[in-house]
């Protein structure tokens, strides 16, 4: 049998989705610094300059991601989690797939991120890594930060 899986726009304030927040606030808390994080609150993700998208198993969400337009041409992913009961299936790999797809769609030529440094964050590293991305300078706002990785891809 296969699993329905989905992966839509849907607005970041719908109600089944305080679990997935609270535990990204609760992940990106763990071992970073407060003046560190850069995660958008919940609120913040409803704006033109974002799309933000929910992936559902059988209709329940397990995993968000957000994608915010620095400009015309480059994005950021932002905002991405998968629950950790729900890792180690290739989930994250889809959702960054489907991320890029989009990405593409809406006349995007480069993606960017800021991810964690710690050991914590390795995972995220490298299936960013796997997806292309590559080490860069800061972008946008952010300013060099021993907590922080910038990475890169074009698109």
């Amino acid at each position: 049998m296969t699993e329905t899986l989905s992966f839509a726009a849907e607005s970041p304030l719908a109600d089944d989705l305080a679990l997935l927040f609270q535990r990204h606030t609760a992940d990106m808390h763990a071992d970073t610094p407060p003046e560190s994080i850069h995660m958008m609150p919940r609120e913040t993700l409803v704006s033109p300059q974002i799309d933000f998208f929910v992936l559902r198993r059988a209709g329940a969400p397990v995993g968000m991601a957000a994608l915010k337009r620095l400009d015309l041409r480059h994005g950021e992913i932002k905002s991405m989690h998968i629950l950790a009961e729900a890792r180690g299936g290739g989930l994250s790999r889809l959702m960054l797939d489907r991320l890029i797809d989009h990405a593409r769609r809406v006349g995007l030529t480069r993606l960017s991120l800021e991810t964690g440094a710690q050991p914590g964050f390795a995972a995220a590293r490298g299936l960013y890594a796997r997806g292309g991305f590559v080490e860069c300078p800061p972008f946008g706002a952010y300013r060099p930060d021993p907590n922080s990785v910038f990475m890169t891809r074009t698109l």
